[in-house]
């Protein structure tokens, strides 16, 4: 009998395994284009609901701390959960970089949430008119700065149809987006100031200007009390300094900005949703 529990235990214990090499099978590298095409070819996180029909799809972008998989086990892990395609990009590894927190984001990175967006729309379980980009602080810029109405916008063969930003730097913007936009940051943040988020949603921009009345897609702003910069990072419940800067997670923040990402893209894109997930304990 002892023999036969540990067989048991054994195959169980083979199982478990088993299972936990195809949960994180589900997301894959992907290559999106050929050395031919670009001298510093993206990769990234690709996940994939099951499921016929073409789906929506969400591309995230990163912060200056890089951690592109960590972001896609935290966040694209949770949206394609809710039966979205998830791409999360990797905008440091081909261009040799591991952090740019004190130098400043390269000027071509503006271009990475494009040239993802043209990987999805080779995808035939893509419905590319459905696609929205989402980024998280130097990511949350990126994300602001493709969907503004500028050069890199208009000239784009693709459009997203809305975007999401948490806890971005908003100085510099007038709120001359081109599709609505999400912004998400806490009041007590002190390296992207919530005050920024509020002159750009109300149409001022970092020197006072105001734009004119009509122009652009409304962004709109939720400030989560009490909560600092990377709110929504679970990793982070023994606060940390860093470069000066205060990074806590908040466990009201994180689940209500949950439930804010997850309603903006049911009304903006759609899609099937299999459940909500909270933040991990």
């Amino acid at each position: 009998m002892p023999k036969l529990l540990t067989v048991a235990a054994l195959i169980a214990a083979l199982f478990s395994a088993s299972a936990a090499i195809a949960a994180e099978q589900s997301a894959r590298i992907v290559e999106l284009e050929t050395p031919l095409a670009s001298s510093q070819p993206l990769q990234a996180y690709l996940r994939q609901p099951e499921g016929g029909g073409a789906l929506p799809a969400v591309v995230l972008l990163h912060g200056c701390a890089g951690n592109y998989k960590r972001l896609d086990e935290r966040w694209g892990n949770r949206i394609a959960g809710w039966g979205y395609v998830t791409l999360t990009v990797d905008s440091f590894g081909p261009r040799g970089l591991e952090n740019t927190c004190t130098s400043g984001a390269p000027v071509d990175l503006a271009f990475d949430a494009y040239r993802a967006l043209d990987y999805l729309a080779l995808q035939p379980f893509v419905d590319t008119n459905r696609v929205v980009l989402l980024g998280f602080s130097q990511g949350g810029w990126l994300t602001l700065t493709s969907l503004e109405s500028s050069v890199i916008e208009a000239t784009a063969h693709h459009k997203f149809r809305a975007g999401i930003a948490f806890y971005p730097p908003c100085k510099g913007f007038k709120d001359n987006m081109t599709v609505p936009t999400l912004i998400l940051i806490g009041a007590s943040d002190d390296w992207t100031p919530a005050q920024d988020c509020r002159d750009m949603v109300e149409g001022r921009d970092g020197f006072g200007i105001s734009r004119e009345k009509g122009m652009g897609v409304p962004a709109k702003l939720i400030v989560y009390p009490g909560a600092y910069h990377a709110f929504d990072t679970v990793t982070l419940q023994t606060p940390r300094t860093y470069l000066g800067h205060h990074l806590e997670y908040n466990q009201t923040a994180a689940e209500q900005s949950i439930e804010a990402v997850h309603d903006f893209l049911a009304s903006m894109i759609g899609g099937r949703d299999e459940g909500r997930s909270k933040p991990d304990r």
